[in-house]
């Protein structure tokens, strides 16, 4: 069985707004595994932009509480969990 890990994703300035501004939080197998994710869930058909910072086991308590936090779906299964359109 494998192990699912929390990833949160900071991206170089976006031209357009967007909500991915605040970052984006993905649990996946690897790190491999959630940039996949990304390309195949958040930016489908488009390019993606350079990855700024990348944080691994993310404690989500750390992260905004204002908009992050009571705008994520649960991050225990696989997938994009913030911003929730993208899931």
């Amino acid at each position: 069985m494998q192990t699912l890990t929390r990833y949160w994703f900071t991206f170089a300035k976006l031209a357009i707004p967007t909500p991915l501004k605040l970052g984006c939080g993905v649990t996946a197998f690897s790190h491999e595994d959630a940039v996949e994710i990304l390309k195949n869930t958040v930016f489908l058909g488009r390019s993606m932009p350079h990855i700024e910072n990348m944080i691994e086991n993310v404690d989500v308590s750390t992260l905004n509480q204002g908009h992050v936090i009571p705008n994520m779906l649960p991050p225990n299964i696989r997938g994009v969990w913030f911003p929730k359109e993208f899931a």
